[in-house]
């Protein structure tokens, strides 16, 4: 099966990280999107070789295929995640997001914190969380796979430029943040 693949991206959320695949006939117009090997959209016959396409991915970000000329047949393809262009969309969320990936209990394991909302996802999940004051910052708990007690410290690093550090404990055992992830 011959198929008009032009650009594969990933894109990491809290709820997970997503396959963007798109295909376009640059003789036909055909514009395919598959996310996470799933056909979301199907456009044949397109006289218009240019534009762009609008869908979302995950639980809630919104996104948009640009399809631009550079040259003759020759086209650019550019991803926005949230309004923002891919690599600028990924380098704000270093900033808003803290991830950890491990394996407990047998289980693959990824734990997103939202630093704007303070909202904790497991696995693509959002948690139920309790926040609590402790010496020195807060402490906010959840349960892992329903099972695991665990809690994310945050603390002020006494520096403004670092801001705040959030350190993972599941089973009061600190679990190594994940940076590749983002």
């Amino acid at each position: 099966m011959a198929t008009d693949i032009v650009a594969t991206w990933d894109v990491a959320l809290a709820d997970g990280i997503h396959t963007v695949l798109f295909e376009h006939g640059t003789t036909t117009g055909k514009r395919v999107i598959l996310l996470d090997g799933v056909e979301i959209l199907r456009k044949n016959w397109m006289f218009r070789l240019v534009g762009k396409e609008e869908f979302t991915i995950g639980k809630k970000a919104k996104a948009t295929i640009r399809i631009e000329a550079v040259s003759g047949f020759a086209y650019e393809y550019t991803l926005d995640v949230n309004g923002k262009p891919l690599k600028k969309f990924t380098e704000n969320r270093k900033k808003t997001a803290k991830v950890w990936r491990f394996v407990h209990g047998g289980e693959e394991t990824r734990v997103v914190l939202e630093k704007d909302t303070m909202d904790v996802w497991c696995n693509g999940e959002v948690l139920e969380t309790a926040g609590e004051f402790v010496d020195g910052g807060t402490e906010t708990h959840f349960k892992l796979h329903n099972k695991y007690n665990a809690h994310i410290k945050a603390i002020s690093s006494g520096r403004r430029r670092e801001g705040i550090i959030h350190t993972l404990f599941v089973e009061d055992q600190e679990i190594a943040e994940t940076d590749i992830d983002i």
